[in-house]
């Protein structure tokens, strides 16, 4: 895939084939009311396609035939190698169908081809597939209650689930929800963010073909606040598995605490510090793992690290070095293989970006460079890399996760600074700190207030690390093992002898 051409990639979008109908009850179908909704292109502003916009009538015809398969035992009562058997085959047509599926999640979201390719898809795949071949190893337990009784420990699904992803990685995080929910014998109902629907519908497309019962998987595409919402609200979804901002979560617990008190997982915003101390060596590793830790995915990532904490020391050394960094990371086509830098989402987010650029000026701070829209030629919405230096933890541009390419810098004094200024937020989801000193690594690793922190690195990942946050940051975790907890409840069977 990765030795095609600019002009390869060009003429296979033309060709390909835009899936826009819901998944719903074993069929692709329109919503009922006919509505839909505009699937656009970012790197063009051109429209892809129009999409089923499904309501709250649509949700009710999704849970209904949820309910019925995992009533009726379809799916939740396969052995579990045969489940594990059915989403291996599934994993292995995501594969087979890779071109494609990462050309309709570059074509809506602006995300670089060499990326979708390399990234992207192959996370989705690994995802069903780690969380397959745990199916037949899981095991229950026995609690020890002495010769007289027997108490069982098992984990059963929950019953219903919908899952909520967001548009930033679409596909990756759908595997973070899949894998467990469906693994676990749940029937799932995914909802993509509606600026991202199309490559969802293609891998709903190979469930079908893999043999995944109707009713057990299902895709219900609309807007967040009618589709969504009437997930959120339906009194027959038992969990929710939700990714998105932490405005947005908030709203799921509200419609869970306003409905049946249904089980609400949340991986949410974050506001991630990436301290660098005065000991520290390379500097032009730290200079990488700076900028891409922050403007990969044109900084559309939630736990980017957008709060560089540098000792004063080395502060101007740092960034001389990141700008070299920048001017290799302008934004390009999404179709050339040689784009590291992609488009913003859409227009109003580019806006939004734009908008706290502005306020972070205003407020004091200093824009070193960058924040500017480029191609505007295209009717694309590209911004390049910004940072901005003299900020204070009060700012705003330091406290509101702006979601787009801009470093906000600090300055500290000493470790204790950089630590109190961390945890000075109201997020949790991610934290680095670079020092030569493994005693100072590991205390600054015990005091950051963040679900995962990174030493002398960023952004490492592996399926099987929990990922998730404290605070705002969210409740539970994706990925590893761990993420079955929030897609089964834990049934205890006492039997006296």
């Amino acid at each position: 895939m990765n030795e095609r051409s600019l002009t390869d990639w060009q003429r296979h979008a033309a060709e390909l084939s835009l899936p826009r109908q819901a998944y719903l009850d074993g069929t692709f179908c329109d919503a009922t009311s006919g509505a839909t909704f505009p699937a656009e292109n970012p790197a063009t502003g051109q429209v892809l396609t129009e999409v089923a916009a499904c309501q709250a009538e649509d949700v009710d015809r999704a849970v209904a035939s949820a309910r019925t398969t995992f009533e009726a035992g379809s799916w939740r009562d396969l052995p579990p190698a045969e489940r594990k058997a059915k989403m291996l085959d599934w994993a292995a047509r995501i594969e087979a169908q890779a071109p494609d599926i990462a050309l309709l999640e570059t074509l809506e979201t602006g995300k670089p081809i060499a990326q979708t390719t390399t990234v992207d898809v192959p996370g989705l795949a690994d995802g069903l597939r780690f969380y397959a071949e745990s199916l037949d190893k899981l095991y229950g337990e026995t609690a020890p209650n002495g010769p007289t009784s027997v108490c069982m420990v098992d984990r059963e699904p929950v019953g219903v689930v919908a899952a909520v992803v967001p548009w930033n990685y679409p596909l990756i995080i759908a595997g973070w929800k899949i894998g467990p929910a469906l693994g676990a014998g749940n029937s799932l109902i995914l909802k993509p963010a509606e600026q991202s629907t199309l490559a969802t519908l293609k891998v709903a497309e190979l469930a079908r073909d893999a043999g995944i019962p109707t009713g057990a998987f299902q895709v219900v595409t609309g807007l967040g606040h009618e589709a969504g919402e009437a997930l959120g609200r339906h009194m027959d979804v038992d969990a929710i598995g939700f990714t998105g901002s932490t405005e947005v979560g908030k709203r799921f617990l509200a419609y869970s605490a306003e409905s049946n008190m249904k089980r609400i997982g949340l991986e949410c915003g974050g506001k991630s510090p990436h301290i660098v101390t005065r000991d520290v060596e390379d500097l032009d590793q730290i200079a990488m793992y700076v900028a891409y830790g922050v403007w990969y995915n044109q900084g559309q990532t939630c736990h980017a690290g957008t709060r560089l904490i540098v000792h004063s020391a080395i502060k101007d050394e740092l960034l001389g070095k990141v700008r070299e960094w920048a001017d290799k990371l302008q934004p390009g086509d999404p179709l050339d293989p040689a784009t590291q830098m992609g488009a913003m989402i859409e227009q109003p987010h580019l806006e939004k970006v734009q908008g706290y650029l502005e306020q972070g000026q205003q407020e004091g701070a200093r824009l070193l460079f960058g924040g500017q829209r480029v191609r505007s030629d295209s009717g694309g919405y590209y911004l390049t890399p910004a940072i901005l230096d003299d900020v204070s933890n009060d700012m705003r541009v330091a406290r509101e996760e702006i979601f787009g390419p801009v470093l906000v810098v600090v300055t500290c004094d000493d470790l204790d600074d950089a630590l109190a200024i961390a945890n000075d937020t109201a997020y949790g989801l991610g934290a680095a700190i670079w020092t030569n000193s493994l005693s100072d690594g590991h205390r600054a690793a015990r005091a950051l207030r963040a679900g995962t922190v990174w030493v002398n690195c960023y952004d490492h990942t592996s399926i099987n690390a929990p990922f998730g946050g404290f605070k705002q940051s969210g409740q539970g975790r994706d990925k590893s093992l761990h993420a079955f907890d929030k897609y089964t409840e834990l049934k205890t069977t006492w039997i006296e002898l």
